[in-house]
C-alpha cells in the first residue's frame, strides 16, 4: 500500500536526521504524510463512492465522516491535513514544527490510513 510506504518514509526522515536535510526535513516529512492521506482517500473513494475522488481535498475531507465508521478519526484527519499543508508551504516568519509535533500529525495520518484501508466494504446504514 502506497500510503503506508509514504508514512514509513516520513518516519525515516524524522528518526534518522541527516546533515544534508538540515532545514528541510520538517517540510519533507509533512509533504510525505499529507500525500499519504491523499493517496489513502483516493483509494477509499474509488471503492466506496466513485467520483468523490475528483472533488477537492477539502470537499473529500468534509464528506469523510459520513463514510467512515470512526467519525473521530475522519474529523481529526481534516485538522491533520490542514496542519501538514501549512507546513508544506514556506512562510518566512513562521517556525517549522518540531519532530514531536510532526510525529503527532503522522500518527493521525497513520490512524486514518488504517481506518480507510479497513473500511472499504459496504457502508452500514
Amino acid at each position: 500500500m502506497i500510503s503506508v510506504e509514504l508514512l514509513q518514509s516520513a518516519d525515516r526522515i524524522l528518526n534518522e536526521p541527516r546533515a544534508s536535510s538540515a532545514g528541510v526535513w520538517p517540510r519533507a516529512a509533512a509533504l510525505l504524510a499529507r500525500q499519504a492521506i491523499e493517496t489513502a482517500m483516493l483509494e477509499f473513494w474509488l471503492v466506496r463512492a466513485p467520483g468523490v475522488e475528483w472533488c477537492t481535498t477539502h470537499a473529500q475531507l468534509l464528506c469523510l465522516p459520513d463514510y467512515v465508521r470512526d467519525r473521530e478519526i475522519a474529523e481529526s484527519a481534516s485538522l491533520a491535513w490542514n496542519s501538514l499543508s501549512r507546513v508544506c508551504h514556506h512562510h518566512p516568519y513562521e517556525l517549522l514544527p518540531t519532530a514531536v509535533e510532526l510525529r503527532g500529525l503522522l500518527e493521525t495520518a497513520r490512524r486514518l490510513v488504517g481506518a480507510l484501508a479497513n473500511d472499504q466494504g459496504p457502508h452500514p446504514q
